[in-house]
């Protein structure tokens, strides 16, 4: 009488491929989970920042308080609309990280249904794998986005300050 279970010549092999493949949503979702947190905190700075800037603009000026070169009216305007750029470009970052992470836990849950069900689930755990690199992809771009922007801002700002000198 044959056993129910089947025989697998060689198990090491077949749970070390079980192990990754559980384990690679969960680095996934690891790496995500950061990488959102590294975005939102640079998200913040860039709204504290812009507030400045907004107090900066709509404080009033009088004649006899000296003007800074970097505290100037156009000067203001150009750096706020460049933390506008910067805000848009991280809240795109998150957005493409959020759907990275949704998509990694919709391919863990084709995992889990495909072994409980027995079913095959391989295109839609494709998918949704592709999907969340893509989104990660993404997201990582418009953080560079982001970094170019700020890295831009920084060196405008920079030469502005050497040239008061």
């Amino acid at each position: 009488m044959p056993f129910p279970i089947s025989y697998d010549p060689d198990p090491v092999d077949s749970a070390a491929h079980l192990i990754q493949v559980a384990l690679t949503p969960v680095f996934m979702l690891s790496g995500i989970g950061t990488l959102i947190n590294v975005f939102n905190t640079r998200l913040a700075r860039v709204a504290d920042h812009l507030e400045d800037v907004r107090k900066k603009l709509g404080s009033p000026k009088t004649d006899d308080t000296p003007v800074d070169p970097i505290d100037s009216p156009e000067r203001l305007k150009t750096q706020q609309t460049r933390l506008h750029r910067r805000v848009f470009v991280l809240d795109a970052a998150i957005l493409l990280n959020a759907i990275g992470g949704a998509s990694t836990c919709g391919a863990a849950m084709a995992l889990f249904v495909g072994s409980i069900r027995d079913a095959s689930t391989s295109a839609w755990l494709l998918a949704l794998f592709g999907i969340a690199l893509a989104c990660t992809v993404g997201s990582l771009m418009f953080f560079l986005a982001d970094t170019l922007l700020s890295w831009h801002g920084l060196r405008r700002d920079t030469d502005l300050s050497l040239d008061a000198e």
